[in-house]
């Protein structure tokens, strides 16, 4: 085959120097100051005095065609094209004229309808799993609580008055692809899964025993055939069995419930980065507003926001003043599920940057 007919390449990242912004590509490694304008708005400025301004707007993540169509135009109008969506689906204006700042801000506000803000000490847009739209093994809808949790905190999106900034992060199954965060929410299972052993013949056994992390699948023998069972003393109902097979249903909309964890973090700044700590459970997996999750997330943030010093994280506020003190602010009810004790559990981390050998 010629080589002119050959499809290009794909495999690896793609060269993302292509798509940033002219100014961004002339400055690239040379920007010696930035300054957070006011919620939203950043500007960064170059060696040699070129500015480089930035609008964020926060995103419902699921989009139509003809709300892109609008972004896309809003791009084109004051941006040179330009415009980047975040790990957290906030959109990223860029922009190099001033003056433009504002009538942006104004078309984003007014005919986008998004709101503008999620920088500096404030709430960005939440992190979140595929939930029911995507994904192949939800037992709630992330995108969708995530949609009614931003209704509550929607001027701290657009403020920045907080202590510190802060993180959301929600997941729909317990895998928890929503990842750490300042304050998080899991679905929670309770019970092992369910076999259909019909379903389960057509799964790559290997692979379904082997995914278990804490061994509790096993082969077995079952009407003649190859399949698997559950050993439910050792099950913690994680469900990753599940991704692999869907011969074993651990979804149950009459059991599954929500969690909310606090004070993970990744940064090494300060007391270095952190795993998440249950703060309530139980909690109703109520679409289509999930109004108990909202409002335990709003009860730890007006704690955090009242509470917590000047550059403060979630965690650091908290082992400050002490968990007593923080189920006392919340209202949360301790139960001995609240005691960390797993035994595998790190004391330190070696990723850190502060970790000394």
């Amino acid at each position: 085959m010629a080589a002119d007919r050959l499809a290009p390449r794909d495999n690896g990242a793609p060269d993302f120097r292509k798509y940033l912004h002219p100014a961004m590509r002339r400055n690239y490694g040379r920007w010696v100051d930035h300054e957070n304008i006011k919620p939203g708005v950043y500007k960064h400025i170059s060696e040699d005095g070129e500015e480089l301004f930035t609008v964020r707007a926060g995103s419902p993540r699921m989009l139509s065609i003809h709300k892109v169509r609008q972004i896309c135009d809003a791009a084109d109008r004051y941006c040179e094209g330009h415009l980047r969506f975040t790990t957290r689906n906030n959109i990223e204006f860029l922009l190099t004229k001033a003056e433009d700042v504002e009538p942006l801000i104004n078309e984003i506000e007014t005919v986008l309808g998004f709101p503008v803000g999620g920088t500096g000490r404030s709430i960005s847009n939440i992190l979140h799993t595929q939930g029911w739209l995507h994904c192949n093994l939800p037992g709630t809808d992330a995108s969708g609580s995530v949609k009614a949790i931003m209704d509550v905190l929607y001027e701290e999106f657009r403020r920045d008055d907080l202590p510190q900034r802060l993180k959301i992060s929600t997941s729909c199954c317990q895998i928890n692809c929503g990842s750490h965060a300042d304050i998080a929410i899991i679905l929670q299972h309770h019970h092992p899964p369910r076999l259909d052993h019909e379903r389960i013949a057509s799964c790559e056994l290997p692979k379904v025993v082997g995914i278990c992390p804490v061994a509790a699948i096993r082969p077995a023998r079952k009407g003649g055939r190859n399949t698997v069972e559950v050993v439910k003393e050792k099950c913690m109902y994680c469900g990753a069995c599940h991704g692999q097979c869907p011969g074993l249903e651990i979804r149950d909309a009459d059991t599954d419930t929500l969690a909310v964890w606090v004070g993970g973090k990744s940064a090494s700044t300060r007391g270095g980065p952190a795993f998440m700590k249950l703060a309530t459970f139980g909690l109703p997996n109520n679409p289509p507003r999930w109004p108990e999750v909202s409002d335990a997330v709003r009860k730890i943030v007006d704690a955090y926001k009242d509470g917590a010093r000047q550059y403060e994280r979630v965690g650091e506020w908290i082992e400050r003043v002490g968990w007593k003190h923080f189920f006392e602010v919340t209202g949360f009810e301790f139960t001995r599920y609240h005691i960390d004790s797993y035994r595998f559990a790190r004391t330190s981390f070696n990723i850190s940057a502060q970790a000394r050998r």
